[in-house]
């Protein structure tokens, strides 16, 4: 029993020793999974934030460029004048909202996947726009 045992006089017996409901593990236990669901929050929080501050998509007069990393720069370019295909992934709510994912294909090159953007009809426009300079 512990401190309780240790500390009794010659003569004296426990009558009774009260324990814990369960309720209170099972609360502590819920605290637990909720502090676990809260890291796993915070870690996806800043992976997506990182991705964000570190991709960068832009259409200049001669290419498509699209970056990602910090530490690790991958980038995919392709010139507007071999650009095949726009194709757009958007949604109900991505037309409400106006967002949603370009995918490019072109000459030479495999599949552009853009990520989640705003305005995706601005950038396939923009797209378009270079296109009819170049060629």
């Amino acid at each position: 029993m512990g401190y309780v045992q240790d500390t009794l006089s010659g003569n004296e017996e426990v009558a009774y020793q009260a324990k814990f409901h369960w309720l209170y593990t099972f609360v502590a236990f819920l605290n637990l999974i909720l502090l676990g669901v809260f890291v796993v929050g915070i870690y996806l929080f800043f992976k997506m934030m990182i991705f964000k501050w570190t991709t960068e998509v832009a259409v200049t007069n001669k290419r498509l460029i699209y970056k990602t990393g910090w530490i690790k720069r991958d980038t995919q370019e392709i010139r507007v004048d071999k650009i095949e295909e726009i194709n757009l992934d958007q949604g109900f709510w991505g037309r409400i909202f106006d967002f949603g994912k370009l995918k490019i294909s072109g000459t030479g090159t495999g599949v552009i996947e853009l990520p989640t953007l705003d305005d995706p009809l601005g950038l396939r426009t923009a797209i378009g726009n270079s296109r009819s300079l170049v060629v």
